[in-house]
């Protein structure tokens, strides 16, 4: 009788999560969530799908979902594996032609095309793209040391809303074109920005391996301002790994992304906690 008990409680439970989900589903109805997909999660089986079932969720619900991917681990191991040696400049890896091609085939590839799948077991309609698809990123130099790593300069979004009319969850591919039809590498946090500032996106959701901005205290900050992330980035507060990522988040606020959070995406239904409870998950930065 105690279990019996003990098993309606979490239904009872799960029942008043949903009922209290109804103000936040209502909100995001029709809204464009970007969601960088990265670290820990994508390498693990069990992560990959509950991640999937999600995003399959936020679309049935009305979300306009669009997936950003990276992929460093396993273009490191394939690169290791067809004997590609790589060269470093300050950290970042040179990107040449035979590099290039590598990176191309596990993003476009294998990576790409499992996410869609994950999302296809679920139920849902993925289709996998890179943003050399319609010209969905055309590209620039980064820095010519660094060889073919680009930053996109401009954007098409056109097949991206002709995919929310069909029901369908791009999944993109960090790659770019440049304008002489050279293939660029574009980091994925920069790409998944790129993206959401171009859709003028409600929000971005950087999914890390980590569990937020943290202050002076290593305590996690919620709710944080544009300038509080630059006042912290001077100060030292904010540093390493975590700049890229705030400063991706500055950039996308600046055009026109409503808010960025960026969420430990070790987490279970991580976005989902995000997007649809109070609670919410990470540091949410909005503009000043």
């Amino acid at each position: 009788m105690r279990k019996q008990t003990a098993m309606n409680r979490d239904w009872i439970a799960t029942a008043r999560t949903l009922s209290e989900a109804l103000p936040y589903l209502q909100r995001y109805e029709g809204a464009i969530v970007v969601v960088k997909f990265g670290g820990h999660a994508m390498g693990d089986d069990e992560a990959m799908e509950i991640f999937a079932r999600d995003i399959v969720l936020m679309r049935q619900v009305g979300v306009n979902p669009v997936i950003v991917h990276g992929g460093g681990p396993m273009i490191n191991e394939m690169l290791e594996r067809l004997q590609i040696k790589s060269e470093f400049v300050n950290g970042k890896r040179v990107t040449d032609a035979a590099t290039v091609e590598v990176v191309e085939m596990v993003l476009s590839g294998r990576v790409n095309k499992r996410i869609v799948q994950a999302i296809n077991d679920m139920g849902g309609k993925g289709v996998g793209l890179s943003g050399k698809d319609a010209n969905l990123m055309i590209c620039e130099a980064d820095n010519p040391e660094l060889g073919l790593v680009g930053t996109p300069v401009e954007m098409d979004t056109t097949i991206l809303h002709a995919m929310f009319k069909a029901d369908i969850i791009p999944v993109i591919a960090p790659l770019g074109m440049g304008r002489d039809g050279e293939t660029y590498n574009i980091n994925g946090d920069t790409a998944a920005g790129a993206i959401a500032g171009a859709l003028k996106a409600d929000r971005l959701l950087l999914l890390t391996d980590v569990a937020g901005v943290k202050n002076a205290e290593g305590e996690v900050v919620t709710e944080l301002k544009a300038g509080q992330i630059r006042e912290m980035t001077k100060d030292g507060t904010i540093a390493g790994g975590m700049i890229p990522k705030t400063q991706t988040a500055l950039d996308a606020i600046d055009r026109g992304v409503r808010a960025v959070v960026i969420l430990d995406g070790r987490a279970p239904n991580a976005t989902l906690l995000e997007l649809f409870t109070e609670h919410g998950a990470g540091s949410l930065i909005r503009g000043d």
